[in-house]
């Protein structure tokens, strides 16, 4: 997995300041809304998902391309109104960016057996252990987002490493997410590094 999103040289405090004071109407409603109804045939495809890749141990390619382009908008829409980059993000599964990037390859077989095992015990072994870490790493990303606000609105721009930090939160739960969703067999790093 590859989870790539752009670190601008400026950013535009005017398009800070409308996205603070109105992306909840203009950006995150009609995004939600339509995000929704997706959602739904996303969730129905995931149980069908696990069925075909229990007894076939594939993975088959259009659904995976399409979680994987449901996936992709909600990347854009989270970089956007977390400020990460500027710009509109564009709708659907097939939206494209130039600022962030989720690429994944489709594995060749899943094991059946860890199929069960991610069903059955999946929130234990993977959501407790990742999602206590990330509680901490999410916190911290809070408060530079905060402090990136105001170095944005005075300066126009993202501190490198304050970008990179939350950057890396999102790669994190993402990947425990392509996980828990059979998207691969590897078992997700405590990191937010790039691989």
């Amino acid at each position: 997995m590859k989870l790539s999103i752009t670190h601008q040289e400026s950013y535009s405090r005017g398009e800070l300041i409308l996205r603070t004071l109105l992306g909840g109407i203009y950006i995150a409603v009609p995004h939600f809304f339509l995000i929704i109804f997706v959602s739904i045939w996303s969730g129905i495809l995931s149980f069908v998902t696990f069925w075909i890749v229990l007894f076939t141990a594939k993975f088959p390619e259009g659904i995976f391309d399409f979680q994987i382009g449901f996936l992709q908008w909600g990347m854009r829409l989270n970089a956007s109104l977390a400020n990460l980059v500027d710009g509109y993000p564009s709708f659907g599964v097939k939206g494209e960016s130039d600022k962030v990037s989720l690429v994944v390859e489709r594995p060749e077989s899943v094991s059946r057996g860890l199929v069960i095992v991610r069903a059955l015990f999946g929130g234990i072994y993977v959501g407790i252990p990742h999602m206590f870490c990330l509680m901490f790493r999410m916190i911290a990303g809070g408060f530079l987002s905060f402090l990136a606000w105001w170095a944005i609105l005075f300066t126009g721009k993202y501190p490198e490493r304050w970008h990179a930090f939350n950057v890396g939160t999102n790669r994190w739960s993402t990947n425990i997410s392509l996980y828990l969703g059979f998207f691969t067999d590897t078992y997700p790093r405590f990191s937010g590094k790039e691989e």
